[in-house]
């Protein structure tokens, strides 16, 4: 290795030749561009997602695959220990991934769950909605039918996410016969990790210059979580949902809450029942924190201990984003720049986690 690239650069250069390779599999060839805006939105890790979803757009590549291609450099950043290469792993110590895509055009969709050992799950769950007759597959089933494809197949754990895995186990309970160092003697990787939040995830909504949208949500899940745990990214109607004639919506943060509200679908309803973006993903909100019953998952005035966000495009190309608490931000581009834009939010507080 030349002394002047460091191991993480050579991580990245690594993921990124298996990303071209893997990326191009299930996408469509372009098409002329249209002569409307288009508009790319996505969470607040999601700028240069955004970026690359909006010149993919205006070189005419299909909303869907410019979603895709978008946040596959996420899922391919060793330093992002919340989606894809360098996620933290679950509680055995292995990194299990999480998709899911619809099309606007053909209202199609396709997931994967519990995915190891594929850098792109959403690239994996385009070919899922294209090449089988399914919308979900999870597993060693998921595995092998990426393997059928042509993904290839990859160590996602990255030395890091190991590091902080490996930190996580020392500690995680008095009883434990795992014995972590002294702090002062941890990894400078695992102090700046430790006590940040417990998951993480990206979605990406494109609205091309055709008026056509297409979406993905993609994750790593909840740090440590028990094998097999699969969240609402990868699936239909609460990580993300979208109607090519209303708009198209997702989502990020505690999975379980949106899985009970299906809450993606019910932002697009909103929108077709006219609501505005804010208002849309506002409700959605505060129907989670109508229907959060569960004492363990309440503060001691009745709100939510968790956070959970919401993000959304209509067909006419507004956008919002909110969340349950306050500072929360979505990436956008809209045709002019790269930015990030504060969203709503219920509580002016921040988030609780």
């Amino acid at each position: 290795m030349s002394m002047g690239v460091n191991r993480r650069e050579f991580l990245a250069a690594g993921a990124a030749g298996v990303s071209a390779s893997m990326l191009a599999l299930g996408a469509e060839a372009a098409k002329p561009v249209g002569p409307k805006r288009p508009i790319v939105i996505a969470s607040g890790n999601g700028l240069k997602t955004v970026a690359k979803a909006m010149e993919l757009l205006r070189a005419g590549a299909d909303p869907l695959d410019a979603a895709i291609a978008g946040v596959a450099i996420v899922e391919a950043d060793p330093e992002d220990h919340t989606v894809g290469y360098g996620g933290i792993p679950n509680e055995e110590g292995v990194v299990e991934l999480d998709a899911a895509v619809m099309h606007g055009p053909t209202h199609g969709g396709g997931s994967v769950a519990s995915l190891r050992n594929i850098m792109h799950p959403a690239a994996v769950a385009r070919v899922v909605m294209k090449r089988t007759d399914h919308c979900l597959l999870v597993g060693e089933g998921a595995l092998k039918f990426a393997r059928a494809h042509g993904f290839e197949e990859i160590n996602l754990l990255t030395p890091d996410a190991r590091k902080i895995w490996l930190h996580w186990k020392e500690t995680n309970g008095k009883d434990s016969d795992w014995i972590a160092p002294p702090f002062d003697e941890l990894d400078e990787v695992v102090k700046k990790f430790f006590g940040i939040r417990k998951h993480g995830t990206i979605h990406c909504s494109a609205l091309d210059t055709h008026g056509d949208l297409g979406c993905t949500t993609t994750t790593s899940g909840l740090f440590y979580k028990i094998p097999g745990r699969v969240g609402d990214s990868p699936i239909l109607g609460a990580g993300l949902w979208l109607d090519n004639e209303v708009g198209s919506a997702g989502s990020t943060g505690r999975g379980e809450a949106n899985l009970l509200n299906l809450s993606s679908h019910t932002i697009v309803e909103e929108l077709r029942r006219g609501r505005d973006p804010k208002d849309a993903v506002l409700e959605a909100c505060k129907h989670i924190v109508a229907t959060n019953k569960n004492p363990r998952l309440r503060d001691p005035k009745g709100r939510p201990n968790f956070n959970v966000s919401f993000y959304c495009v209509a067909k006419d190309g507004r956008y919002a984003g909110a969340a349950l608490y306050a500072g929360g931000k979505m990436a956008v581009h809209d045709g002019d720049d790269a930015k990030l834009v504060d969203m709503a939010a219920l509580y002016d507080m921040k988030n609780p986690e």
